[in-house]
């Protein structure tokens, strides 16, 4: 029983700490998604497994570019052990800091909203574990540091429980 009452504690007070996207409204820079991915980028990243081990570098090029409110970003991932992967990203802004975006591994249609420097995105995604799919959802935060560099910390989650976690950082070149 006491067991529950600390897992059940742990939840609550880990919900009302997480982070909201208005409380980034008076950072800066401001984060505009249409001028920080557009052009080439160049992104360096890890996976970390739920305890926080390394599992995965690396590496990915982005071709990014905007006509009018629909943008496309173009990724290729080179990782530590050879696998290569594309992701290509359709993005439309909706105004008032709103985007969505779809891409071939994503489930439905991902969501997320911009303030000051930060951009909080959430979508699912299907992966490959042990060469099998599944889907797992990505709660995925992203904060402009300069003009040129922006780093990115998406949470894995799956059953309502953090998997795992990416983290990179996304310059422009």
């Amino acid at each position: 029983m006491k067991t529950f009452v600390y897992i059940t504690l742990a939840l609550i007070l880990s919900a009302c700490s997480s982070p909201h996207i208005n409380d980034y409204d008076n950072t800066t820079p401001k984060l505009i998604l249409n001028e920080f991915f557009n052009g080439e980028l160049l992104a360096h990243g890890v996976v970390l497994d739920m305890n926080g081990k390394l599992t995965r570098r690396f590496s990915a090029t982005i071709s990014a570019s905007w006509a009018d409110t629909q943008g496309t970003l173009d990724e290729k991932f080179i990782y530590d052990d050879g696998e290569k992967q594309t992701r290509i990203w359709t993005l439309q802004d909706l105004g008032n800091g709103k985007y969505q975006g779809t891409a071939g591994d994503v489930m439905g249609i991902a969501t997320g909203q911009t303030a000051g420097s930060a951009f909080y995105w959430k979508y699912d995604l299907e992966i490959k574990v042990d060469g099998k799919p599944i889907v797992v959802t990505l709660d995925d935060w992203m904060y402009l540091i300069d003009t040129n560099n922006l780093i990115n910390r998406s949470k894995i989650i799956k059953y309502g429980l953090e998997v795992g976690e990416v983290i990179l950082n996304i310059r422009k070149l």
